[in-house]
């Protein structure tokens, strides 16, 4: 980890340097343990040429201290938060002209950021650089793709587990915590989101909330769940049917197959992010599917369920090498119910690799 640390540290810096920006403030958690390995709940990170400084408060002191170790940041621990103490540092400087410092202003608040520029002082040029930690964590390296694989792996094996618990009766809140327990049986920090279990008709709700409803004994039932696990997230979708599936729902689910597929097989290094969506609509289409498909066919996964790229129509950026994507087209019928299936595929220089391994076919239960 140290090792990785210090090269993103060194593609942050040089990044500084062609742009003219003499520092860079990391304000999102998530960034901050990209760029330090702090895991802590407060923290901003202050990056500058020559040093790292993560500013928190006296609850990490020993965590700091030993998340630290062999980075080359160093911990300021303050009484108050993570964002005054940055503001009184930058105002302590003394003997200097004017400081060019970089920040992302999608990460702090209108409020925050206001403290923040009247606690630091007019000396400070505040410049704002949307993405620049994010595109670089959409790149994985060797390490953080087989930590992924590992994720995926493990919420496979989640879902392996969990098909025994559905039946007629169990309540989808009762399903739900099945997945989640059994995530953390087998070693998963917790849930890369809120685990989703939705049957019948309410499968049509893409981001459905488990409810006290009983699963009955004929109809669909999705369940999308992922775990974090050594801080990467795994994000996989499987939809069951109870019972013998009717012949349209058939026909609905190798719709979505073939469209998972084709997606699939439409990523590739230089391909614009928008044509996997587009290879899925169209199988749809033939299928005359494609009015049912509300939502983009994949995003980014990383230390977030949700990064850079997204799959979706008129994304122009190419894919590339190192990058992990969910792959996840889907048909919502309302007053019916929803088929989606996702997996988490990494794009290698030669060609994909799926990550998560559980059965894609049709489970009639």
């Amino acid at each position: 980890m140290p090792r990785e640390i210090h090269l993103r540290l060194r593609r942050l810096r040089l990044r500084m340097e062609q742009t003219g920006t003499d520092a860079f403030a990391v304000l999102h958690l998530p960034n901050v343990f990209y760029l330090s390995g702090f895991t802590g709940s407060a923290g901003a990170l202050f990056v500058e040429q020559s040093s790292a400084t993560l500013f928190t408060d006296g609850r990490y002191k020993t965590q700091s201290r030993e998340e630290l170790r062999g980075t080359g940041v160093i911990a300021s621990i303050s009484r108050g938060s993570a964002l005054s103490a940055l503001g009184a540092h930058l105002a302590a400087r003394k003997g200097r002209g004017v400081m060019r410092v970089g920040f992302d202003p999608t990460h702090v608040t209108f409020a925050g950021q206001s403290a923040l520029e009247r606690e630091a002082g007019r000396r400070i040029r505040w410049r704002p650089e949307t993405g620049w930690v994010e595109e670089m964590r959409a790149i994985k390296s060797v390490a953080e793709l087989a930590q992924m694989r590992r994720a995926a792996g493990l919420i496979s094996e989640v879902f392996e587990k969990v098909v025994n618990f559905v039946r007629p009766g169990t309540t989808e809140l009762e399903l739900a915590a099945e997945v989640d327990y059994q995530m953390r049986k087998l070693g998963a920090e917790g849930p890369s989101f809120d685990t989703i279990v939705a049957s019948g008709s309410r499968g049509a709700l893409p981001h459905a909330r488990p409810t006290s409803k009983r699963l009955k004994r004929k109809g669909l039932v999705v369940l999308d769940m992922g775990a974090i696990l050594g801080h990467y997230c795994s994000d996989m979708t499987r939809t069951l049917c109870l019972g013998k599936a009717p012949k349209r729902v058939k026909t609905w689910y190798q719709a979505v197959l073939e469209a998972q597929a084709a997606a699939i097989e439409a990523l590739g290094v230089g391909v614009e992010a928008g044509a996997p969506d587009l290879a899925a609509r169209r199988v749809l289409a033939s299928f005359k599917l494609d009015k049912y498909f509300v939502h983009s066919t994949g995003h980014g996964l990383g230390i977030e369920v949700h990064e850079d790229p997204r799959l979706a129509a008129g994304q122009k950026g190419p894919l590339q090498a190192g990058m992990v994507v969910t792959v996840e087209p889907g048909v919502y019928v309302e007053g019916v119910g929803g088929i989606r299936i996702e997996d988490d595929v990494a794009i290698l220089s030669r060609g994909t690799r799926t990550l998560t391994t559980a059965p894609r076919g049709l489970l009639e239960l």
